[in-house]
C-alpha cells in the first residue's frame, strides 16, 4: 500500500506521516474511547479506489473481507472457515458466515462478486485492480477485452463463493485482506453513485466500527462500535477518535500531557523517546524510495545517472541526522523480514548478490554522473524534488537536496512541498521530476513490492521499463507459481536486476518509533502495517 497514501509507502509514514494509533479516554463518548493520531486526512472510503495507508486503516476498522489479520495470524473473517481448494490450486470455494451490513442487510456471496467485478472494471480506475491478475479473465477485463461479468468469481448461493484462478497463486489468501477484495453492497453503491465513499453518509460497514463525522476533508473523525458486526462481542473499545497531527513535537507534547495513549514520532522526538519506558520500536514492512520520472525527464533513462543519484546518498547519515530513529538503510526495495524461505530472508539474500549501487560512494557517483551527463548531452540539469508538507518530509527533502548537489557536479535541485493529496495526484499524473514515495506490504510476499515496477503497473510513476524484469515477474506468477524454490530464485533475479539498474532509488526501511501506555492491551500490529482493534482493550 502506498505510503504516498501518506500509507502517510504506506506505513508508518515518516515522510508522509503515517498512521499512529493514539488516544485518551473521552467522557463524551460511550464506554471506552481511544483517540489516535493520523498523519493526514482520509482520501476515500471506496474499497475499489483506496490507495493510501490512512484510508486503508479506516477501511480495515470498518469492514471485513474473507480474511483478517490479527498480528501475524491470518484468520477467516466473513469466510466461515478455510476454503476448499481444488483443481490443482486453481479453484477456491468459500463458505460464508452469517454477517450483516450496518443497515441490517445480510452480507452475501453476491456482495463479493459485485465488489470484485467493480474493482477490475476499467471505468472504476482502481489502481489496485492489478492484484486480481491471475483470477480467471481479470487481465482481459482490465485490458478492455472482456466484460467484468466474466471474472472468475461466482455466487453459488447466498453463502457460497467460488473463485477460479488462471493458475495457482501461492499467496492468494493473504491478498484477500486488501480492501480491494472487500464485499460491496450493490444496492447501496448504485444508489450513492459518484458520492460512494466520499462522506460518512455514503458509507456502509460490515466490520468492527462505523465511521462517523467524516465529511471527506475532516481533520478529525470518529469510529463507533458496529453493533451488527458478527464478532462484536470481541470489540471492547467503543469509540476510536482520530486527529490529524503532522508535527512530531506536537505529538510528543500531546503524549506528555497525557492526551494521547500512543504517539508515533520522528526526528529529535524519536531520539528522545528511546529512553522512555513506554518506547516501542516497530520494524515495518515498508520502504521509502525516490522515483525518477523517465517520461518527463529523459535524463533518467540513463542507467549511470540513476546509479549516480543512488550512490550520492549516505543513507546511514540521513537516518541518523534527519529521521533520528531506528530505521534501516535500504539495500533494495524489498524490506527485511517480509519474505523468508528455509530460514533465509529474501531482502538480505538479494543484497548479498547486488548492493553496490546503494552503497554511499561519492567518488563513483561523480564518475557515473559525469559519464551519464555526457551520454545524454546535458551539463547542468535543474530538477525539482516533490514531497509532502509535513515537518519530517521537508527536512528529508532538504537533506537530499544538499547531498545530491554536493556530490553531483552541475545539478541544481529545488524543493516542492505540497499537501499529501496534491503530491499523490501529481505523482499519479507524472507531474514531477523526482518524488519521495513509499510502499507498505499488502501481503507478506516479495511480489507485493516487485510487481510495482513492471512496465504497465499503475504505481510505476517513474516509468522505468525493463523487458527482462517484466519477464521474470511474469515467470514467477505463471511457470514458477507452484514451485517455491524456482519462484524464490526467479524473484531474486528480478530484485537483483532492479537494484543494479536502480529503477527506483531505495532509501530506508521504516522502524516506527512509538510511545504506548500500558493501559492499552491486545492491540495487534499486522504484516500489512495496520492495526487490528478487535480484541484490544483500554483501561
Amino acid at each position: 500500500m502506498k505510503f504516498r497514501k501518506t500509507m502517510v509507502a504506506g506505513t508508518i509514514i515518516a515522510l508522509a506521516g503515517m498512521l499512529a494509533a493514539c488516544g485518551f479516554n473521552s467522557a463524551s463518548s460511550k464506554g471506552t474511547s481511544i483517540t489516535r493520531m493520523v498523519g493526514d486526512i482520509i482520501s476515500t472510503m471506496d474499497p475499489s479506489t483506496n490507495t493510501d495507508a490512512i484510508s486503508g486503516q479506516a477501511l480495515i476498522d470498518t469492514m471485513d473481507g474473507l480474511y483478517r489479520y490479527s498480528g501475524k495470524d491470518l484468520h477467516p473473517a466473513i469466510a466461515k472457515s478455510q476454503p476448499t481448494v481444488t483443481n490443482g490450486g486453481k479453484t477456491y470455494t468459500f463458505k460464508l458466515r452469517n454477517a450483516k451490513w450496518s443497515n441490517g442487510d445480510p452480507v452475501t456471496a453476491q456482495d463479493f462478486v459485485f465488489g470484485w467485478r467493480r474493482t477490475v472494471e476499467p471505468k472504476t480506475k482502481s489502481q489496485y485492480a492489478y492484484l486480481f491478475s491471475g483470477v480467471k479473465n481479470a487481465d482481459d477485463i482490465m485490458a478492455g477485452k472482456k466484460a467484468a461479468s466474466t471474472l472468475g468469481v461466482t455466487a453459488v448461493n447466498k453463502t457460497t463463493l467460488k473463485v477460479t484462478l488462471d493458475h495457482a497463486i501461492p499467496y492468494f489468501k493473504t491478498m484477500l485482506v486488501n480492501p480491494a477484495f472487500f464485499p460491496q453492497n450493490e444496492k447501496f453503491v448504485e444508489k450513492a453513485g459518484k458520492k460512494f465513499g466520499t462522506t460518512s453518509k455514503y458509507i456502509l460497514s460490515n466490520g468492527p466500527y462505523e465511521l462517523k463525522n467524516w465529511n471527506g476533508d475532516s481533520n478529525t473523525w470518529k469510529e463507533t462500535k458496529n453493533e451488527t458486526y458478527w464478532n462484536a462481542k470481541n470489540v471492547h473499545i467503543d469509540t476510536l477518535n482520530s486527529q490529524v497531527v503532522k508535527d512530531p513535537q506536537t505529538a510528543m507534547n500531546l503524549y506528555q500531557s497525557k492526551k494521547l495513549d500512543i504517539a508515533q514520532l520522528t526526528g529529535e522526538q524519536a531520539a528522545q523517546a528511546k529512553s522512555n519506558a513506554d518506547f516501542k520500536g516497530r520494524k515495518q514492512t515498508s520502504t521509502f524510495y525516490l522515483e525518477l520520472n523517465e517520461q518527463k525527464d529523459p535524463i533518467f533513462k540513463n542507467t549511470k545517472v540513476r546509479q549516480a543519484i543512488s550512490m550520492a546518498i549516505n543513507r546511514k547519515e540521513y537516518i541518523k541526522k534527519v529521521l533520528n530513529d531506528s530505521s534501516i538503510a535500504a539495500k533494495n526495495v524489498t524490506p527485511e523480514g517480509l519474505f523468508t524461505k528455509d530460514g533465509k530472508d529474501f531482502s538480505e539474500t538479494a543484497a548479498k548478490a547486488e548492493s553496490s549501487t546503494v552503497t554511499y560512494d561519492p567518488s563513483k557517483a561523480k564518475e557515473l554522473w559525469t559519464e551519464g551527463l555526457k551520454e545524454t548531452g546535458q551539463t547542468a540539469p535543474k530538477l525539482e524534488l516533490l514531497t509532502d508538507d509535513t515537518t519530517n518530509a521537508k527536512r528529508s527533502a532538504e537533506y537530499f537536496q544538499s547531498t545530491l548537489q554536493q556530490n553531483l557536479p552541475g545539478l541544481k535541485v529545488t524543493i516542492a512541498t505540497v499537501p499529501f493529496k496534491t503530491r499523490f495526484s501529481r505523482s499519479q499524473n507524472g507531474q514531477f521530476d523526482m518524488v519521495i514515495s513509499a510502499w507498505s506490504a499488502d501481503f507478506p510476499d516479495a511480489i507485493s513490492f516487485l510487481d510495482l515496477f513492471t512496465t504497465d503497473n499503475t504505481y510505476n510513476d517513474g516509468k522505468w521499463s525493463n523487458a527482462q524484469y517484466d519477464a521474470l515477474i511474469k515467470q514467477s506468477k505463471t511457470t514458477d507459481a507452484s514451485n517455491p524454490t524456482a519462484r524464490w530464485n526467479t524473484l531474486l533475479k528480478a530484485q537483483e536486476l532492479l537494484t543494479k539498474e536502480q529503477g527506483v532509488v531505495p532509501l530506508y526501511q521504516s522502524v516506527q518509533t512509538t510511545l504506548q501506555r500500558k493501559t492499552i492491551t491486545g492491540l495487534k500490529y499486522n504484516p500489512t502495517n495496520s492495526y487490528d482493534f478487535v480484541n484490544a482493550k483500554s483501561k
